[in-house]
């Protein structure tokens, strides 16, 4: 994103927890979540909702777009660069065994964000040589069903290798881990269980 935001990058990745049958009750709150970190300044939001229908992550991601359109927060869609365009939003953040994000570079707008998730210094490299815009790497602390953490270490060696492109790190952040993680040269960090609280946020972005 080379200048298009602010370090450190925080990125709120939505729980994913909306589907078809309780999408009414479930938009209202990703909504909501979405307005108070847009309102608070954070730098990212991903809708990474898998379990809707194209229709209603359509539906969902132009409300959404409404929400953020006019304030610092730049809005992506997991997985689905149509969608996102589709709707309004800013870009896509592609999953590590989904499309490479040269594929997308060639198709869409050159303003058009890319993010690519990532576990391996071999990973991060390609997506960079590819044309995204930035890379989540980990997990980087222990994370239910993530597999085996990356630790700080080998999250130094890759944000180091890939400087000054924007690495953020992934996986098991917290209120009491983050800061750790931008020491060890990430330009940032996602989340989703520590992100999607407002009290997390609002202290977050407290002057």
């Amino acid at each position: 994103m080379n200048g298009l935001l602010e370090k450190p990058i925080i990125y709120l990745i939505t729980t994913g927890d909306a589907d078809t049958a309780n999408f009414k009750n479930k938009k209202k709150e990703v909504l909501e979540t979405i307005r108070v970190a847009s309102e608070v300044g954070i730098s990212l939001i991903q809708i990474r909702e898998k379990n809707l229908t194209t229709r209603f992550l359509f539906d969902l991601t132009e409300a959404a777009v409404e929400i953020t359109r006019k304030s610092r927060t730049k809005l992506l869609v997991n997985g689905r660069a149509d969608v996102a365009l589709a709707a309004g939003a800013n870009g896509v953040h592609l999953p590590a065994d989904g499309l490479p994000a040269d594929v997308i570079r060639r198709s869409f707008p050159p303003d058009f964000l890319i993010g690519v998730s990532t576990h391996s210094t071999e990973e991060a490299s390609a997506a960079k040589s590819n044309g995204a815009n930035f890379v989540t790497f980990g997990p980087v602390f222990e994370s239910p069903g993530k597999g085996e953490p990356k630790g700080l270490e080998l999250l130094n060696s890759v944000c180091g290798l890939l400087y000054p492109f924007p690495v953020i790190a992934l996986g098991g952040i917290d209120e009491s881990s983050y800061t750790n993680v931008l020491k060890n040269g990430a330009s940032g960090f996602a989340a989703i269980r520590f992100l999607n609280k407002e009290s997390s946020l609002r202290s977050l972005f407290r002057s």
